[in-house]
């Protein structure tokens, strides 16, 4: 695969030995360009943040794309987003820039949308981006509520779509690694215990003044169908503290590490989600997710329990965002930085570590704000979502897997406000036996926006 980064200086002609070939190893070394022969696949992101570029800049490392736009209702962040990407892509074009998204998928004809905007926006955006007719790389989780997350999957089916959705742990190699190694060749035997968790104290703790709205940022427009909440500064990275925008830690966290054990296991979907926790500690910020929660994912003679506090110590300070897998035969530990396999009795004990591409992509050294650790396997989940669009495959992470668990945890949020145990049946769409919880499938959009149904997309 010929690699396009302006700053190769043409020493890169193809990966050899690198985290895409490791990440997908069992089809072979790649030495072929991704994309039309005679022009680059057309790109345009949404949601010019943090993660955004970071995903943005990890495909223009491994294919051959030209990024013609940009949106995003920050004017500032979208211009130094804009500046960015002239200085990264080969081309050394400077993407077209708007605010509105409609207005973006309306005017550019996209091989390719990214999504990187908040979490209250992946709906309606991945949707409308099929519509226009993009393949689209979706961050996670999916949705805020499940219904939006049944309308994707719906439209996905409709225009014939590829969507990949941002859960690279399924192509991080240390855990390709553990999962045909340790999970795919038997060594834990049975597994009938998993354990996930985060400890980190990633909660906002801030108790921000209200004031006005700066010219350089639509707040109506970033809000979009979610409530309007006072504005006390520009939310960036600092809305996940509000449940108007997401699911607090279960939704960005949790949904990581269960993706991760379902993925390795081949679970589907939950027999019956519970869950229980609220805010107990940092009760001062203006912060509305809970600062403390349990969730039970109940499968046949299997559960799966999550906790997470964002305050006080890790109960394993060695994996304090992490999975752990118990099977009659060993126990499997593992997160985005490392994994050990430890033996029932005799046996041979196996750890791995996290690969790093310092030497092959010396430019992610001065990347502000990227996450090392996870650069590689966002690469791989490129690869295989480009490889999905040529041969009209599902990729590794495709938009049903991205709905079970996104909407698990959704519903995990739903019992812990109930008060009681949830069994979603998703053929119809409704939870069993439980109409109080089946109207909170859907949450309440603001208007004039219109919530998606898979009936209508």
């Amino acid at each position: 695969m010929k690699l396009n980064n302006k700053n190769n200086n043409g020493r890169r002609k193809f990966i050899k030995g690198t985290t895409a070939v490791m990440a997908l190893s069992s089809l072979g070394t790649y030495a072929f360009e991704y994309g039309p022969k005679d022009k680059p696949w057309q790109v345009g992101l949404i949601g010019c943040g943090w993660y955004g570029k970071s995903d943005l800049f990890r495909l223009i490392q491994v294919a051959n794309v030209d990024v013609v736009s940009l949106c995003d209702p920050d004017d500032n962040m979208l211009n130094e987003a804009a500046e960015l990407v002239k200085q990264r892509q080969q081309t050394g074009k400077k993407p077209k820039t708007f605010n509105d998204y409609r207005e973006m998928l309306s005017k550019q004809k996209l091989d390719i949308v990214l999504i990187g905007s908040p979490d209250h926006w992946h709906a309606l955006q991945g949707i409308e981006a099929m519509k226009s007719g993009a393949h689209v790389y979706l961050q996670k989780p999916i949705s805020v509520d499940v219904i939006e997350g049944e309308a994707l999957v719906a439209a996905a089916k409709k225009y014939n779509k590829v969507i990949q959705v941002g859960m690279q742990r399924r192509s991080t190699p240390h855990l390709i690694d553990a999962k045909k190694n340790i999970v795919d060749a038997g060594l834990l035997g049975k597994v009938s215990h998993i354990e996930i968790c985060c400890y980190y104290h990633m909660r906002d703790k801030g108790n921000r003044p209200i004031v006005d709205v700066p010219e350089n940022f639509n707040y109506d427009l970033w809000t979009g169908p979610a409530p309007l909440r006072e504005f006390d500064g520009i939310p960036h990275r600092r809305w996940r503290a509000f449940m108007e925008y997401g699911n607090g830690i279960v939704g960005d966290m949790c949904v990581h590490m269960f993706d991760t054990v379902r993925w390795m296991l081949g679970l589907g979907w939950p027999k019956r989600v519970s869950s229980y926790g609220g805010i107990y500690i940092q009760k001062e910020a203006k912060a509305n997710i809970s600062d403390t929660q349990t969730a039970i994912f109940e499968y046949e003679e299997l559960n799966c329990i999550w906790e997470h506090r964002s305050w006080g110590t890790a109960a394993d300070p060695e994996y304090p965002w992490a999975f752990k897998i118990y099977g009659d035969k060993g126990t499997l530990h593992g997160s985005v930085q490392k994994y050990d396999f430890i033996p029932q009795g005799e046996g041979e004990k196996k750890h791995k570590d996290v690969l790093y591409e310092r030497d092959e992509y010396p430019e992610d050294l001065t990347e502000k704000g990227i996450e090392l650790h996870v650069a590689p396997a966002t690469r791989g989940h490129m690869i295989d979502f480009l490889k999905a669009i040529e041969n009209n495959t599902s990729p590794i992470a495709d938009i049903e897997q991205g709905h079970i668990s996104a909407a698990s945890c959704i519903l995990a949020n739903m019992s812990m406000k109930l008060g009681r145990p949830l069994i979603y049946d998703h053929k119809k769409m409704i939870v069993k036996d439980d109409p109080e919880a089946t109207k909170l499938l859907a949450r309440n959009y603001r208007g004039p926006w219109v919530h998606p149904h898979p009936n209508s997309v």
